[in-house]
């Protein structure tokens, strides 16, 4: 999976605005509808995709609007790629461990589940700096009915 696909299949691109997250919700439920991928399948990569989306936007670009991410989405033979690019700091997932879930339920903390549920939902995460951008790559296989 670390070969660069040369086509992406479907893309957009939206300011980093956490109002824009609905249209990326959009975005990939039309594609994958598309690919017939079905639907439990297809609503837990829409939700991992979206996290990596809010934290790229959040994190990375400080929710500045003058700044864009672009998401693709790409069937390959092995199961489905995603791409979120932009131009902001790198948020390095790996640098976060899961959480201790009784600690948070313990505290009422809210948040910090988003990360655990990406690795979870997704086979493979790769985090790639190229030139001025970051390219966050997520891959999932999906089973044949």
């Amino acid at each position: 999976m670390r070969q660069k696909l040369e086509l992406m299949n479907h893309s957009l691109k939206v300011q980093c605005s956490t109002e824009n997250l609905k249209n990326v919700r959009a975005f990939l439920e039309k594609t994958l509808m598309d690919y017939a991928v079905p639907e439990e399948e297809r609503s837990l990569m829409i939700l991992a995709v979206d996290e990596i989306c809010a934290n790229v936007m959040i994190h990375s670009n400080q929710l500045d609007k003058n700044k864009q991410i672009a998401v693709s989405v790409a069937d390959t033979p092995e199961g489905y790629v995603f791409e979120i690019s932009d131009s902001g700091l790198p948020f390095d997932h790996t640098s976060i461990a899961d959480p201790n879930i009784e600690q948070m339920v313990k505290e009422k903390r809210k948040g910090g589940l988003g990360l655990m549920l990406v690795r979870r939902i997704m086979d493979s995460i790769e985090l790639r700096k190229d030139n001025s951008h970051t390219i966050y790559r997520l891959f999932k296989r999906v089973s044949i009915c």
